[in-house]
């Protein structure tokens, strides 16, 4: 006698597909929803990272406006104050002139005096804000500091030499303020004979 093993049915009725396919669909479904959750999140994080952005760029610019017109309230005060502490030490002399003025008969000694005193005052000031005087007397004539008057022949100086100084120069930190105003030397002319 022979065996015979039957195998199972594997035949599916139309419910049982049915079945399976809502399996599958629903198994497609779930997915579909959870990436489009995923990228639901994911367009969210974007936009709170726009934000922040967004955020970061409107303070750096109102910063960078503060610091420009700080900048500019301290470039109008440099403008304004800059001369506060020359002006300071000028007032000492204008104190010394107006004391002297107000002393009255003075003797000519007295007075002389005063205003070597005064004009002491106010060539420290001057030294102390790096303003130099130019004095060339006996210095080759330089036309960077020095405005040539005249010329007079001197046997005694070589030509283009500063003889005298009429009004002397000033430089504020090696820069030229005023020119000295001088006569410079020429060579002497033959005699015509």
């Amino acid at each position: 006698m022979t065996d015979t093993v039957q195998k199972p049915d594997t035949a599916t009725t139309p419910a049982d597909a049915k079945t399976q396919e809502n399996d599958a669909s629903n198994g497609t479904d779930t997915e579909a929803a959870s990436r489009e959750d995923s990228l639901h999140k994911e367009l969210e994080e974007s936009n709170r990272k726009v934000g922040e952005f967004d955020d970061r760029i409107l303070r750096m610019q109102a910063e960078m406006e503060n610091l420009r017109k700080r900048a500019e309230r301290d470039v109008s005060n440099a403008h304004k104050y800059a001369i506060e502490k020359f002006a300071s030490e000028l007032l000492q002399v204008k104190d010394s002139l107006e004391l002297g003025l107000d002393a009255g008969e003075v003797e000519a000694a007295k007075l002389q005096e005063g205003t070597a005193l005064t004009l002491k005052v106010l060539v420290n000031a001057l030294q102390k804000f790096a303003i130099e005087e130019v004095d060339p007397i006996g210095e080759a004539f330089d036309p960077n500091l020095h405005q040539a008057m005249t010329t007079e022949e001197s046997p005694d100086h070589e030509p283009n030499t500063v003889i005298r100084v009429m009004q002397k120069g000033y430089t504020l930190h090696n820069r030229l303020l005023r020119p000295a105003m001088v006569i410079v030397s020429r060579a002497p002319e033959e005699a015509k004979g």
